[in-house]
């Protein structure tokens, strides 16, 4: 792990134009807001990249009644057709300006710029796109002819990839003629708010999309305000439990994409060499866009050995390092809170027997930075068996046959994804079909496209985003009565 295998290979800021100061967006336009001001910092060097002013409760109100009334007088109404061309023209102006929202994105989030650039900005005008496909031919999604909207929905989005999980739930809301209110993760703002100068761009009607930044109060008060029909929540399983008791006896409809263990199982006929990149892809790169980075690696137990062997070595080979270069394989944690649990999880972890290992390297003074970590001999009894996603640390366990890799995967309160690495097709889809993950990868990892389907299982949440089962969540029944 080295800061000088390679020239840097710095992406430009000269495209990025931030405001010294950003307010909440309401109806149509930013505002100053009644919180209090906020440093947005960088987690690669914890210097400030601009000032955000929270919002409050307060502003969540004013956000709901902007959504309300732009729901009542206009987007309910507007055409499916004239719903697309706004999508189609959001999703136009996210490709014009991917550069600019890549790098906010990676330097607010801490997201190399490979993956911000490559990755997440056109799956986000991808899923604008593939919505626009839709909102005038709601009546084939399934639930009859002319299915309704259902009201003003609110929206808090996680840390991981801010940006794609705006677009992945914004898009399929507005395609149903929902209204909407965002509030992005309090660490990692930006790339929502210049997204709403994206929406003045592209002539949205004011108040069809509204974004109050800030944290728990925030949070809390959007997922009980009696002004909405249906929370959307994106975050750790903890909090999703908050969410679910706030909206628990109200009329609001819930989905929750909430944290997980992503099992990795690795079979004694898999392509080693790829399932190495992918373990390294989803296990140690900074988290992406589904719940990919894992706490649990499944080996078979006769390749064990060479597996962690091979992983050990490719480790070695990583690029930690500013996430604006090009080069840089791993960038920092998003924010101190992280770094202290990762920092405990791994004590935690050799306290209960396991080994830990990290390429050696130095790591910067500042920042919130973490090497690539491997704890093996672990137990399905450790934390780190059963800790929420934790990028970049990973625990390694054995198995025996494929009855004990599907027992072991499914032994835990999540069911957010797992991957399953091996040569023999039937194997793979007999494995696939037992796992209690939401989502399945065969020979790969971290692969989405906003045409299909994904969700949790158990603790993970409940709800699906992507493709016709995600647009169903948003859209009610002819004779289900008009919303609010």
């Amino acid at each position: 792990m080295s800061f000088l295998n390679y020239a840097p290979a710095m992406e430009s800021t000269d495209s990025l134009t931030l405001a010294e100061r950003y307010g909440q967006f309401l109806d149509g336009d930013f505002v100053a807001g009644t919180g209090r001001p906020t440093p947005t910092i960088s987690p690669a060097t914890e210097e400030p990249i601009t000032t955000v002013v929270a919002g409050t409760p307060a502003d969540v109100d004013t956000a709901v009644s902007a959504a309300r009334a732009a729901f009542d007088a206009t987007w309910s109404t507007t055409p499916g057709e004239v719903r697309a061309s706004y999508l189609f023209r959001i999703a136009g102006l996210v490709q014009e300006r991917g550069r600019e929202l890549a790098v906010a994105e990676s330097l607010n989030s801490g997201r190399p710029i490979r993956a911000s650039r490559a990755d997440d900005i056109p799956l986000a005008a991808a899923s604008f796109f593939y919505h626009a496909g839709w909102a005038d031919k709601l009546e084939y999604a399934g639930l009859g002819e002319q299915p309704r909207p259902l009201g003003v929905v609110g929206h808090v989005l996680p840390w991981t990839s801010p940006l794609l999980a705006l677009a992945m739930r914004l898009a399929p809301a507005l395609a149903a003629g929902n209204t909407v209110v965002v509030n992005p993760a309090e660490t990692t703002p930006l790339t929502a708010l210049l997204f709403a100068e994206i929406l003045q761009q592209a002539e949205l009607p004011p108040g069809v999309v509204n974004i109050v930044t800030g944290g728990q109060d925030v949070r809390e008060s959007l997922a009980a305000h009696p002004g909405l029909d249906m929370v959307s929540f994106t975050g750790p399983s903890s909090e999703g439990r908050t969410v679910a008791r706030a909206a628990a006896g109200t009329h609001k409809r819930l989905a929750l994409e909430l944290g997980g263990t992503t099992a990795t199982i690795v079979f004694d006929d898999a392509p080693l060499d790829e399932a190495i990149e992918g373990i390294v892809a989803g296990a140690f790169a900074t988290p992406g866009h589904v719940a990919s980075g894992g706490a649990r690696l499944l080996v078979q137990e006769n390749v064990h050995d060479d597996v962690i062997e091979r992983l050990r070595h490719r480790m070695t080979t990583l690029r930690l390092g500013d996430p604006l270069d090009h080069n840089t394989d791993i960038g920092p944690v998003h924010s101190a809170a992280q770094l202290a649990h990762l920092t405990q999880l791994c004590r935690s972890g050799e306290a209960q027997g396991a080994t830990r290992w990290s390429p050696p390297g130095e790591l910067p003074q500042r920042g919130f930075w973490f090497p690539p970590t491997l704890l093996t001999g672990a137990t399905p009894s450790h934390g780190i068996a059963r800790a929420e996603a934790c990028v970049p640390v990973l625990g390694a366990l054995t198995f025996r046959t494929p009855a004990e890799a599907i027992a072991l995967a499914n032994n835990s309160r999540h069911g957010a994804a797992a991957a399953v690495w091996t040569s023999k097709g039937s194997r793979a889809a007999a494995v696939a079909r037992q796992l209690r993950a939401g989502v399945v990868w065969i020979n790969t990892v971290d692969k989405v496209d906003p045409a299909a389907p994904f969700g949790g299982y158990k603790e993970s949440g409940y709800g699906r985003q992507g493709g016709r089962h995600g647009l169903l969540t948003y859209l009610q029944s002819a004779t289900a009565g008009s919303p609010r």
